[in-house]
Formats: structure tokens, sequence, C-alpha cells
């Protein structure tokens, strides 16, 4: 019998209580996310991880705020957002989350640093701060010689320092990972884990996906996902 282990710090971040997601394919419900409870802690390192179908996709598109969940409830820095309508979830995705994708997802026209500016401009910032703002990030990700450059001139590990930066333009609380080392070779990996750690060092709560044990080992807890279900919890911080 599949459990619901929950965190044991009650300074959740995040919260999710009797999720649901269900996906109507054909004639079936596909149940991706069958009733999860869970709370990730302030200030926390997690890595999701599962087989594919597990849900484990499906846990950080809802914990993004890049799908809604079907029933139940979400708590996100102390807020129900589950009822939020399209515009204001999106509103609310890009003040407070920040996210780093396995494919980069930069915009190949624009240059290292307005790659960086991108949530700034949506933001409203003026220009000058915006560019002040983006040349400090990019000198912490070891950028700072780069901001002229496009993407086509970097390199995949440069591309996820950007990647990163840009997740962190709006300075949020919580940066989403999504494999963000399986483009990248193991050393260049490496050096972009050891980037999310310090940023977790400094405060910020990680939430990373990956297949991998040994990427997911440079997280403080790993939630294990099967069948929609949270098939257990382990790591340092519990």
């Amino acid at each position: 019998m599949k459990t619901q282990p929950i965190s044991s710090s009650n300074d959740g971040i995040i919260i999710l209580e009797k999720a649901h997601k269900i996906y109507r394919m054909g004639n079936q419900d596909v149940r991706a996310l069958d009733g999860v409870t869970v709370s990730f802690a302030r200030s926390s390192f997690w890595a999701i991880m599962g087989p594919s179908g597990s849900g484990k996709s499906t846990m950080m598109n809802v914990l993004g705020c890049l799908d809604r969940l079907t029933s139940g409830r979400y708590i996100l820095e102390g807020r129900d957002v589950s009822g939020l309508d399209d515009d204001s979830l999106s509103e609310f995705r890009l003040r407070h989350l920040g996210f780093v994708f396995q494919s980069f997802n930069l915009i190949p026209q624009l240059t290292v640093q307005k790659n960086i500016e991108l949530p700034l401009y949506y933001l409203g910032w003026d220009a000058d701060k915006s560019a002040e703002r983006a040349a400090a990030i990019a000198q912490k990700v070891g950028l700072g010689e780069r901001l002229g450059h496009r993407p086509s001139e970097l390199s995949g590990g440069q591309m996820q320092r950007v990647a990163i930066a840009r997740a962190l333009a709006n300075d949020p609380q919580i940066i989403f990972a999504d494999e963000p080392t399986g483009n990248l070779d193991t050393a260049t990996g490496e050096q972009i884990l050891r980037i999310l750690v310090e940023l977790n060092e400094q405060g910020k709560t990680i939430i990373m996906v990956t297949h991998e044990m040994n990427v997911a080992e440079y997280a403080k807890c790993r939630l294990h996902m099967l069948d929609g279900l949270i098939e257990r919890i382990d790591g340092k911080e519990l």
C-alpha cells in the first residue's frame, strides 16, 4: 500500500493538499496526481524522481503554476493559488518563481544581457535598472564577459548559466529546475549543480526534477513518485 509522507518542517513555502490532476485520454482518465499531500520547507533543496509516467513532470508543472489541479489545494508562499485564473497565475509566476529547463529556452535573437532581462521587461522595469541587474547577475554566474554574445556563440554550460541568471532576475524565493543537466556533459553538469547548491545555501528553495540518482544526490531531500503518488521521501532534512 502506497503512503503519502509529508515533510517534517512546518515552514512550508509550498503545500499541496489532496492534489489531483486528471487527464482525459480517449475513454480513460489518467490520474497523473492521485491525491498527493506534501509540504516543501522554505530554503530546502528537493529532487523529484520517478519513472516515465510516474507523475513527476505533472508535479513540476503544477508546482510551477504551469498547470492547474483538477481538485485539491495548492498553497504557495502563503497564498492559495488553486483558483487563480490564467492571467493571475501568470502574474504570480512571473513575480515569485524562477525556471531552469533542460533545453535552456533562450531566445536566439537576443544577447545574453537581453535574455536575462526578459522577466524584468515584462515586470515593467526601467531599462537602465534592468541592464544593471542583468550585468550583476551575469557576473555572479561567471558570464560577466559574455553579455553581448548570443546563445549560438555560447557552450551548453554557458547557455544554462544564462538560464539560471534569467531565473534569478526577479529575485524569486523558489527556483524550479527541470532536468537542468540533461543536455550537458558530466563536468559541466556538476558546475551547474554546484551553482544550484550555492543558491540554496543563500536561502533559495530549489525544486529539481531528475531521473539520475547522481544528480539527485546534490539535493537535500528526494521525493520519489510512482503512479501519481508519492512512493517515499528520503534525505538529510527529514
